[in-house]
This record gives structure tokens, C-alpha cells and sequence, in this order.
């Protein structure tokens, strides 16, 4: 057999075993439906009919995934944002669980509030599953400080943060005209950028519309 065409064979393996590894969903797919193209072309060259079969029938199925994660990672009625206390007991419970992943993103975050500090807190949920919590703390003067803005893993691909920051009034309704990311936060830039927030004399910051009257 052609040495070439054996390393693209299995190639196209390796992309579907990879792919079985990994956390986050939208690059599971991705790499999914590589890998079973490439297997799906493979068996078709070398006439394994079964294998060809199979192969693109999981190709058909990505493709129809991954249209449908693209189409709807901006789509309010996937997405939905519930405000809770910052002392909530299932909000407590996800960032306990999360914990460690949660200081990657924000080290030093304090999941349980000191005495006095003011915070607005939001899951962000698709379905029954929370994907995001965002923390924001009230400095007064209508500037808020993102404290938090994490995403689960399996999420880490979309923006779920965006639907706090874009629903309608969610934020000005807490006070808040203008929201400042502490710069010892590690959200991505990229992100950052995405929501709307802008690097102005070092500090990401983001005005808030206000409440229409």
C-alpha cells in the first residue's frame, strides 16, 4: 500500500481518537468530523465499504452538531441569564466545585463575600446546566468590577459571559454605568474585545447604556 495514503489512513484515526479526549465541545466536534472525513475518504479509496459507512455517518452527525452549536452561540433563547444572591447556595456549590479551574481565571477571587462588600451575581445557564458565572462588585459611583466571568470548560469555546453584559437592562438595572476588569484577572483579551470592553490607559473597561425611561 502507498505509505502516504496509509499515514492519511491513519491520520484520520488518530483525529477521532483525539477528539474523544477532549473537554471542551465545540473542538471535540471539530476535531470529530476531521478525522472521520479523513477515514471516510480512506475507506472509500481503499474499498472498505462498512468502515466508509460508518465514518460518514459520523461526519453527517458533526456536521449537523456543529451547525448547530455555530447557529445558536449567540441566541437568547439558548442561553439564559438568572440572577442570583451572591451568599446563594447553589451558586456557593458551583464555585466550590470549580474552585481551582475558577483561579485561573480570577486569582484571588473570593467566592463568599467580606462584610459589606456589595455584589451582583448571575449563572448563566442552557438548560438546566450552568455553563458561566459572572460576579460583579459595586465601588460605587456606578462603576462595577468584574470579579468573576467564568466559563465551564465544556463552554470554554463560546461566550456565554456576552448575555450579562447584553441583556437588556441586567446590568443598569444594578446601578452600574460603567463595568473596569481588575488587571489581575486573566480573562482573554480576545474575549474581552468580543463583550464589548475596551483597553483604555491599561484597565479593560465597558460604559453600560442606561435604562431607557
Amino acid at each position: 500500500m502507498n505509505p502516504w495514503l496509509e499515514a492519511f489512513g491513519w491520520l484520520g484515526s488518530i483525529l477521532v481518537v483525539w477528539s474523544l479526549t477532549q473537554a471542551r465541545v465545540l473542538r471535540f466536534r471539530w476535531l470529530n468530523f476531521v478525522g472521520a472525513v479523513l477515514a471516510t475518504a480512506y475507506n472509500a479509496i481503499v474499498g472498505i465499504w462498512p468502515f466508509f459507512a460508518m465514518n460518514l455517518a459520523i461526519a453527517l452527525i458533526d456536521a449537523y452538531w456543529l451547525w448547530r452549536l455555530h447557529r445558536t452561540r449567540h441566541d437568547d433563547a439558548t442561553y439564559q441569564v438568572v440572577e442570583v444572591e451572591p451568599d446563594d447556595a447553589y451558586l456557593l456549590h458551583v464555585l466550590r466545585t470549580y474552585a481551582d479551574d475558577i483561579a485561573g481565571f480570577s486569582p484571588g477571587f473570593a467566592a463568599v463575600p467580606a462584610a459589606g462588600e456589595r455584589r451582583a451575581a448571575f449563572l448563566v445557564q442552557k438548560g438546566d446546566e450552568t455553563v458561566g458565572v459572572v460576579e460583579i462588585a459595586d465601588e460605587g459611583g456606578g462603576t462595577g468590577v468584574v470579579l468573576l466571568d467564568w466559563v465551564s470548560r465544556r463552554f470554554r469555546d463560546f461566550t456565554p459571559g456576552e448575555f450579562v453584559y447584553r441583556e437588556s437592562g441586567i446590568v443598569a438595572g444594578k446601578g452600574f454605568t460603567r463595568l473596569v476588569v481588575p488587571p489581575t484577572s486573566r480573562t482573554d483579551a480576545r474575549y474581552l474585545t468580543r463583550v464589548g470592553f475596551h483597553l483604555e490607559d491599561g484597565v479593560w473597561s465597558r460604559a453600560t447604556p442606561a435604562l431607557a425611561s
